[in-house]
């Protein structure tokens, strides 16, 4: 199956095909965005010449605003990074377990049945937000009644819908309160407990036990940095099977579509449009120069169009193979959540395959992305529709 993506999907065509590099302004700073799929996996790679080893400044717009401790592993170099990663990595690769899949496929199914039953249902925050949430609960091994307390958060932890910065650190009030009560627990006879954040409590880095910072900067990433990312991918996916009512019986025809399907929406509908990266030195960044300690954006989104890797980048294909994007990152720093973000893509396309006939969007109010150099759609701020029963 096939479909042309939607208007401004892919803002970067006519200067990643030019030149390979979008000088764009962000918070009064000029970061070059490397756009070509080639170029932006050697960035990717090379964390000497662009470093991660920046706090706050990872992410674009940067957050000293918002938060008070560094991102644990994202905002760290090799080995450092390689450490760290394998403190919290057993937690994301829950997973790929049994019983955390069985309970995302229940989740989804409970929340389908849900959306069947009534006349219409908003898709962003009455379906994909406690999906996120709920289903977040089951890599960190708490109950799930603390989905409940995130789903309250929004779709952003960090940004109001406008794309501000929200005041107040409920976030951060939350995580010190979790880790106040593991590490009560652990002064005590009582035994432990296997969650995340007593998990956190016990760990220990170069033979030591993680500082409070330490763990609040891997709590901090786990809530933010999969977030708005995951619902995006469920709003995206759910608006496509609506435009497109064939998807669903052609998907059925071979249970085996659904994983090149999903690879494909990853792709074509990249949450997160790029990241940021640090140049210690003074460097050329393929004909820009960059001052040692400026950025440069590694631009996901863009690399997913590059017509050097893709054919016809323009089309939706859900038999696409090989698919080598870059949804997940690149090299080192490959995202933590992704076989999470797996799990709930192609769950979701497997209930709605078995249970949905078809879906009519009532009402949809795309997110943009409008910054100083383009403009881009990314998922949904609220997107309405109708669920029909096979």
């Amino acid at each position: 199956m096939k479909e042309k993506i939607r208007e401004n999907a892919d803002p970067f065509r006519d200067v990643r095909e030019k030149s390979g590099v979008l000088p764009c302004e962000f918070q009064g700073e000029t970061l070059p965005m490397i756009l070509r799929h080639a170029d932006v996996r050697e960035a990717a790679k090379d964390w000497k010449k662009f470093s991660s080893d920046a706090p706050f400044r990872v992410p674009i717009p940067s957050e000293e605003a918002v938060r008070t401790m560094r991102q644990l592993p994202i905002e760290t170099n090799p080995p450092e990074h390689t450490e760290y990663r394998a403190i919290v990595e057993p937690f994301f690769q829950r997973a790929k377990q049994p019983d955390t899949i069985a309970k995302v496929e229940a989740l989804i199914a409970e929340m389908l049945g849900g959306a069947l039953a009534r006349d219409s249902v908003e898709i962003v925050n009455d379906f994909a937000l406690p999906v996120q949430s709920r289903a977040l609960t089951y890599l960190l091994n708490v109950p799930e009644s603390e989905g409940h307390k995130w789903i309250g958060w929004g779709i952003h932890v960090f940004r109001v819908q406008d794309g501000e910065f929200k005041t107040g650190t409920v976030l951060e009030d939350y995580l010190r309160a979790q880790f106040d009560r593991a590490e009560a627990i652990l002064s005590t006879d009582a035994p432990s407990g296997d969650d995340f954040f007593s998990a956190l409590t016990q760990a220990e880095y170069r033979g030591r036990r993680l500082t409070r910072e330490e763990m609040m900067g891997f709590a901090n990433l786990t809530f933010a940095g999969g977030r708005d990312t995951v619902i995006h991918s469920i709003s995206s996916v759910i608006a496509y099977v609506a435009r497109n009512p064939d998807a669903l019986a052609y998907l059925r025809e071979d249970p085996k579509r659904i994983v090149h399907a999903s690879e494909e929406f990853f792709r074509v509908f990249m949450p997160l449009t790029h990241i940021g990266r640090v140049c210690p030195v003074d460097t050329d960044v393929h004909g820009v120069p960059v001052n040692a300690n400026g950025r440069v954006s590694l631009c996901w989104s863009s690399a997913n169009f590059d017509a050097a890797v893709f054919d016809s980048p323009e089309e939706i294909r859900l038999d696409r193979k090989p698919n080598p994007h870059i949804s997940f990152g690149f090299g080192t720093h490959l995202c933590l959540g992704a076989p999470h973000a797996r799990l709930i893509v192609r769950s979701l396309l497997q209930a709605l395959c078995d249970r949905v006939e078809k879906i009519a969007i009532l009402e949809a109010a795309p997110h943009v992305e409008h910054e100083a150099a383009y403009k881009r759609t990314n998922g949904f701020d609220s997107l309405t529709a109708r669920f029909t029963a096979r």
